[in-house]
């Protein structure tokens, strides 16, 4: 079985992704990893460069800076990757930057590779998430925290990625059809120093918004204020082994006070209701189980 990784990435340094941490986790399942690495401002090319493995290979990307709609660019950036996956790989397996999988899920994920890798009616394979906010203490519980994402797809099989990366579609846009595995991503995108999360607001938001609605919406600081919260929940798993260094050099404090938890009606009666069936009532599927 062949099995190929890719991703994108740019201003890794600026915006402090754990892009090592994310790659460091993949390179264990792959016989290949490809990294599109966009033109940055920063030193992110010679970051991923030091990367001590033979399985890195770099693709240099320009990214189009107009495209400031719906996420687009992420979209296309992804693709470039995709696009570069060997027609022979049987799995290609995606990661954004700010994702890291935990090495206790690898014999879930390679067995469940094995096991459809044959299956002609399986697309790709569905993953839950496990969204950290404000610190690797604490992670979103409430609706509006998606669940599970598409991570593992078959390349040459006109699959592509879809609106600003964060799923996958194929051909003239069908959705994909997909088996669920017991395998959990770990998102830290919500967890940075408070000044790169404010610089990360107020560039990334213009991926898919106007300068007039950044205007509007994005009020410059010097830092972000993560009290701006709905619901979290504390954190008593464990972090992948690969994010143990990063997580011990955080020198920034967030404590969240539980009894400040608010959440909707509407979103409490979700939770309920996903708590005892599994079941969430009203949520985006950009997926087809099979």
């Amino acid at each position: 079985m062949k099995v190929v990784g890719f991703t994108f990435v740019r201003n890794a340094l600026t915006y402090d992704y754990p892009v090592l941490e994310s790659l460091h986790s993949l390179l264990p399942l792959c016989d290949e990893v490809v990294v599109a690495v966009g033109n940055s401002s920063d030193d992110t090319l010679a970051l991923i460069q030091s990367i001590d493995s033979p399985k890195i290979r770099l693709l240099e990307t320009t990214w189009d800076d107009t495209l400031r709609e719906g996420g687009q660019v992420l979209a296309v950036e992804t693709n470039k990757a995709l696009a570069a996956v060997p027609a022979d790989a049987d799995w290609a397996i995606y990661l954004q930057a700010d994702e890291v999988l935990h090495e206790a899920d690898y014999a879930a994920l390679r067995a469940g590779m094995e096991r459809w890798k044959d299956a002609a009616n399986v697309d790709g394979l569905l993953l839950h998430y496990r969204h950290f906010y404000g610190s690797y203490d604490y992670v979103g519980d409430a609706a509006r925290w998606y669940r599970r994402e598409i991570r593992v797809v078959r390349p040459g099989r006109g699959v592509y990625s879809y609106r600003d990366a964060q799923g996958f579609r194929k051909n003239h846009n069908e959705k994909l059809r997909v088996k669920l595995l017991d395998v959990t991503v770990h998102h830290y995108g919500w967890v940075k120093p408070p000044e790169a999360m404010q610089r990360k607001q107020e560039t990334f938001n213009k991926l898919w918004h106007s300068d007039e609605w950044m205007a509007e919406h994005i009020a410059p600081a010097a830092a972000f204020d993560y009290s701006q919260i709905d619901s979290l929940q504390r954190f008593t798993g464990t972090h992948p082994a690969v994010m143990q260094a990063r997580i011990q050099k955080q020198n920034w404090q967030y404590d969240h006070d539980m009894s400040r938890n608010r959440q909707r009606f509407k979103d409490r009666l979700k939770h309920w209701v996903e708590l005892r069936t599994g079941y969430r009532p009203g949520e985006y599927r950009n997926y087809k189980l099979v």
